[in-house]
């Protein structure tokens, strides 16, 4: 486990007591506006009202003029195919004497609501059980806005002498792919750039244990077309000479695995190098997998997780069974997902499985591979001054140090906002656990660790307006 190295909070001229008595007299305000924002469906996708999403806007935007921003606008600008983007809340604190600005990055679109048969509770309406806050939302991200917005009411109203620059950054479309995010961050560059960049849209390694997310991996997708045949036959005239489409399809699925389970595909980059044990008993209880279930792959857990490639397949086109009849079908096509290593460059990553698909002898059968998407991956330079901070105050906040952790998972947008922002120190963060089930049904905050990270956010603030960089 990698944590960070505590320090007596006085040394760095931060008041830890007054900040978290701020934080705890406050917090039935904070929980009241959270479950406010929870009831509001905004979601980004075109078949859901559009309405609600700029509805969703509004409060965001009314809360963040409450807490002490200065200039506070609700900004959209278009994607590359034309279409207009997502309301994003861009809010504005200049620094004052030399300090340093931080954006504070989260967003308030979510994910639908799906079977609302499945929910135990009704998913746009904020109920509380056991200590955790259930409904869409109530961690992927509203609770992402509401840690932003209550840290700085923190600081502005215990810190005397609170200089530094804030940036809010408050999206309108990450659960659709933020489409306009690359455009938005170029049109308006001169209200976003900042030293740090805290985006507040992670998880923590468990209930009452701290993470900061120092790795990413990157995200490659295509989509694989197998064709046998020139038209549907019927499967009793025909079938034996010749194998149907979703048979070779499967056969050609069945080479991007080793008997281990590991991805067999030349060219990939694979690292071990977590710091951080994850125990199979906690992962088999945090993925649900059936106890009678081999783990796939081999090694660390954890590297298996975050540090080397993953491959699923995603979607295939093939009749239900409910629709099923006696035919050969002549094509298919079946849709991958393949999560590369940090290192990894997602370009190179979808020529070795171009090259890999095309190394396969499948009996002469057309296949054709379209690369639909590529995100890069991601990792902190945890030695850099703005993650020791952060390691620092989560410490404090939690009273436990935190754990570096990595993610399966990629948020690309963050290479758009390295590659644009070339010099700013990114920090990943949340206020997730492994039960919180965001995109599922019964998506849940845990209330003590949203508190812990209000209060973590108020300490780096108060920190970095100290000591700066």
């Amino acid at each position: 486990m990698t944590t960070n190295n505590t320090s007596n909070t006085a040394s760095f001229g931060v008041d830890r007591d007054k900040l978290s008595a701020h934080v705890d007299r406050d917090f039935d305000r904070i929980v009241l506006e959270l479950s406010k924002l929870v009831a509001i469906p905004g979601i980004a996708w075109e078949s859901f009202d559009a309405s609600e999403l700029d509805r969703s806007a509004e409060a965001v935007e009314q809360l963040v003029r409450e807490a002490g921003m200065e200039q506070v606008d609700i900004l959209r600008v278009p994607a590359e195919d034309g279409t207009m983007g997502g309301p994003a809340i861009v809010a504005n604190r200049p620094a004052r004497d030399g300090k340093p600005t931080i954006l504070l990055y989260a967003h308030h679109d979510v994910q639908p609501p799906g079977d609302e048969e499945l929910w135990n509770t009704k998913p746009f309406e904020a109920t509380e059980i056991d200590g955790r806050l259930f409904g869409r939302g109530a961690a992927d991200d509203k609770a992402g806005i509401m840690v932003h917005i209550a840290a700085l009411r923190a600081v502005l109203e215990t810190v005397s002498d609170f200089g530094l620059g804030v940036t809010f950054f408050l999206e309108g479309e990450e659960e659709a792919g933020s489409p306009s995010f690359r455009n938005f961050l170029e049109t308006h560059r001169d209200r976003l750039e900042a030293d740090v960049i805290v985006v507040a849209d992670s998880s923590n390694w468990k209930v009452g244990v701290p993470a900061l997310t120092t790795s990413l991996r990157g995200m490659v997708g295509g989509v694989v077309e197998v064709r046998t045949l020139g038209h549907a036959v019927h499967s009793g005239m025909f079938g034996g000479p010749v194998l149907d489409a979703p048979t070779v399809a499967a056969r050609l699925i069945s080479t991007f695995h080793d008997a281990q389970g590991n991805v067999a595909i030349q060219g990939l980059v694979s690292n071990e190098s977590a710091a951080v044990d994850y125990p199979e008993s906690a992962f088999r209880a945090d993925s649900s997998v059936l106890d009678s279930v081999s783990l796939a792959g081999s090694g660390n857990i954890a590297d298996r997780l975050w540090n080397k490639p993953a491959l699923s397949i995603i979607g295939m086109d093939i009749p239900s069974v409910a629709v099923s009849s006696n035919t050969l079908l002549p094509s298919t096509r079946f849709k991958f997902s393949l999560r590369v290593a940090p290192g990894q460059d997602p370009q190179a990553a979808a020529e070795a499985v171009r090259a890999h698909i095309m190394s396969q002898d499948l009996g002469g059968a057309e296949v054709t591979l379209h690369a639909e998407e590529a995100g890069q991956s991601f990792s902190t330079d945890t030695s850099a001054a703005a993650a020791q901070a952060s390691l620092w105050a989560l410490g404090e906040a939690w009273g436990v140090p935190a754990v570096e952790t990595g993610i399966g998972g990629s948020i690309p947008f963050i290479s758009d906002l390295l590659e644009v922002f070339p010099a700013a120190q990114i920090l990943v963060t949340g206020v997730e656990d492994p039960d919180s089930r965001a995109h599922s049904a019964n998506e849940s905050l845990h209330l003590g660790d949203f508190r812990h990270a209000i209060l973590a956010e108020a300490l780096l603030l108060s920190r970095l307006n100290n000591n700066g960089l």
